[in-house]
């Protein structure tokens, strides 16, 4: 399987992901708590096995939300994996709110090259890296032809809009603000910015940095790699970083600890 094919199968499997989620919201939603006390629901499982049964035909090792049971022993050895969130924002989910994604990235030597968020609710469609020259935005909900170049020919390039020296738009979270979130948003008005707070659930919140909906996201609160692998891929392909604030340096992947420094995306 060539390189197109591998990201149109990840574009495939999050639309019918997608689709398995949306049967589940549109009637009643039965919510179970997990070991860590985060929910889970049966949208979460059924986007997960669709996922899983078309990826797995890529013979790429997956490693998912809900399968993170693989032991760092067995995928320290991987050189590259589908790094995988079938639900991202099941709060958002549960709450009906729309902000929530299905997430897939495709991580190699410790770095995400090809990340696709999709919106079910939207029917938006998120895909971008740097090996395609870019990331992109299309509203689709169909796999009748997810063919690369067709689609990059009727998405729209990233960033749409340019950046205002003068203005900083802040996005952050409508279920996590800490402290120091607060903290930087003051050292930018300090900086004389016009600071304007964007509230977002899921990886939308990296998507709007990547398309020049906000400046910033600050992140300095909890999060785990497979909430951040395919949005970061997307932002760094349309121009935008994802740096770990513990390191100053490129978010990398594969930890033996799956959870996330603190990150700033700008």
């Amino acid at each position: 399987m060539n390189r197109t094919q591998l990201f149109s199968e990840a574009i495939k499997a999050c639309i019918l992901a997608s689709r398995e989620i949306l049967k589940v919201y549109e009637g009643e939603i039965e919510v179970e708590m997990k070991d860590d006390r985060s929910p889970l629901t049966e949208a979460d499982k059924r986007a997960n096995a669709q996922i899983v049964k078309i990826l797995e035909g890529t013979s790429v090792p997956i490693l998912s939300e809900e399968g993170a049971e693989v032991s760092f022993q067995e995928r320290s050895s991987w050189t590259s994996f589908w790094l995988v969130d079938p639900l991202d924002g099941t709060k958002e989910f549960i709450k009906r709110n729309g902000e929530f994604t299905v997430n897939v990235a495709l991580i190699e030597d410790n770095y995400p090259t090809f990340g696709v968020i999709y919106v079910p609710v939207a029917g938006l469609l998120y895909f971008g890296g740097v090996e395609l020259g870019g990331s992109f935005k299309l509203k689709t909900d169909s796999i009748d032809d997810l063919n690369l170049e067709s689609l990059m020919k009727r998405s729209q390039k990233l960033p749409i809009e340019k950046a205002n020296e003068k203005q900083a738009r802040v996005v952050g979270s409508r279920s996590h603000m800490s402290p120091e979130t607060l903290e930087f948003v003051e050292s930018l008005k300090a900086e004389g910015k016009e600071v304007e707070m964007v509230s977002m659930g899921s990886s939308l919140k990296i998507c709007l940095v990547a398309e020049g909906s906000a400046e910033y996201y600050p992140r300095f609160a909890p999060t785990m790699e497979w909430d951040t692998g395919a949005g970061q891929a997307i932002a760094e392909a349309a121009g935008r970083s994802l740096i770990d604030w513990t390191t100053k340096e490129r978010k990398r992947y594969n930890n033996e600890i799956l959870r996330n420094n603190w990150f700033l995306v700008n």
